[in-house]
């Protein structure tokens, strides 16, 4: 452990997308003894956001951020935060009787550089599963849509109303495709970090946790075998793959049930969504090539680039103290309505109106941007 924290617990980082099969991966290895992996904390996250607060706090939420962000821009904030971390791991270690603790949080992808700089030292697990998989998983356990009424891609049918009609949940889950996969491929170079595919794991889950067990320095021959055993933590936790309760083995028939459950346009809106290139990156040419034989067309890195921009510029968007006013108004209310609220309001200071009235600025100037990288690509597209 880095010596400038001191003495610091044995903290592993399980990261993949949700719907990946983190839960599967987390599972097996807490089999071993000296392992313990919690649903999912969510630790990190929570510690990278510190001082943002809800805009409905009484104190006022722009003073808070202001105020927290003033102080600790003082000092190394890395260090409070790794404290608290340890203090937060190694309370849950010593409860468990544990000693390695495996934090599985799937969209750990939203704050790689934090955590990087607070845990530079810790061993991560790199799960990865065909993207193909993951967006047919979202579609039947979480009703993510893939294609609107029309049969067009969801990614191209009236994006920007979409994205901000829709939940932030539904959206959040295609950004998980969209930021998130190449943030995670980014991550297979870093030190310390063990890669594997969920394909290989669930047809050599023995080879494969014992593999992993080796790499975090735990005996491999602790475990039997990688059998699904008892799963009672998850039933008393909201966290984690549910289907894991159903499951008595460890098996293959998930990886092409896809092949039937995704339609030619839905798999067309994960391959422009991906990009063929990523797919190939990842190892998953297969999945592309049966994608392409039933219809599915490469429409080149710059029609994917454009739909990750889309995502970004909505990413930013959601970000700005306008997105916490979302509440005050039903869905797809216009903005300017939203300003008139806001101009009512009793905020709890005159900071909190200039913050929340540039906020509401800054979301139009990204609802404009939005509408029109969507409309230069379906220009693209029209031409292919």
């Amino acid at each position: 452990m880095s010596g400038r924290f001191g003495r610091s617990p044995a903290v592993c980082f399980l990261l993949g997308l949700p719907r990946s099969g983190t839960t599967l991966v987390a599972h097996l290895l807490q089999h071993h003894p000296d392992i313990v992996a919690p649903p999912e904390p969510w630790l990190m996250l929570a510690l990278e956001a510190f001082g943002r607060v809800d805009q409905r706090h009484p104190a006022g939420s722009s003073l808070i951020e202001a105020a927290t962000s003033e102080f600790l821009g003082r000092i190394d904030r890395t260090i409070p935060s790794r404290a608290f971390a340890d203090a937060a791991y190694d309370q849950y270690l010593a409860q468990a009787g544990k000693r390695i603790i495996l934090d599985k949080t799937p969209r750990y992808w939203m704050a790689l550089e934090f955590l990087e700089s607070v845990y530079p030292e810790a061993p991560h697990i790199l799960l990865m599963r065909n993207p193909y998989a993951i967006a047919a998983s979202l579609k039947s356990t979480w009703g993510i849509p893939l294609q609107a009424e029309s049969s067009h891609p969801v990614s191209v049918s009236s994006l920007v109303d979409l994205m901000l009609r829709l939940p932030d949940g539904i959206i959040t889950s295609l950004a998980d495709l969209v930021l998130g996969l190449p943030k995670l491929a980014a991550q297979r170079t870093r030190p310390h970090t063990q890669f594997v595919q969920y394909e290989v794991l669930v047809a050599h889950p023995d080879e494969e946790i014992r593999r992993l067990l080796t790499g975090l320095g735990c005996d491999p021959a602790a475990v039997a075998s990688a059998g699904m055993r008892q799963a009672d933590y998850l039933r008393s936790s909201s966290f984690g793959d549910r289907k894991i309760l159903e499951r008595n083995a460890v098996d293959q028939s998930s990886v092409k049930a896809w092949q039937s459950q995704l339609s030619v346009e839905e798999m067309q809106t994960v391959t422009d969504l991906i990009g063929a290139e990523l797919l190939l990156e990842l190892g998953y040419e297969q999945e592309l090539v049966h994608a392409q034989q039933a219809g599915v067309l490469d429409r080149g890195g710059e029609v994917t680039e454009l739909y990750r921009q889309i995502f970004r510029t909505w990413w930013d968007l959601r970000s700005t103290k306008a997105g916490a006013l979302s509440g005050l108004s039903d869905a797809g209310e216009p903005v300017h309505a939203m300003a008139a609220q806001l101009q009512q309001m009793p905020l709890a200071s005159e900071v909190d109106r200039a913050a929340g009235l540039d906020g509401i600025r800054n979301r139009d100037a990204a609802i404009e941007m939005l509408r029109g990288e969507v409309a230069r690509l379906e220009r693209i597209l029209n031409i292919h």
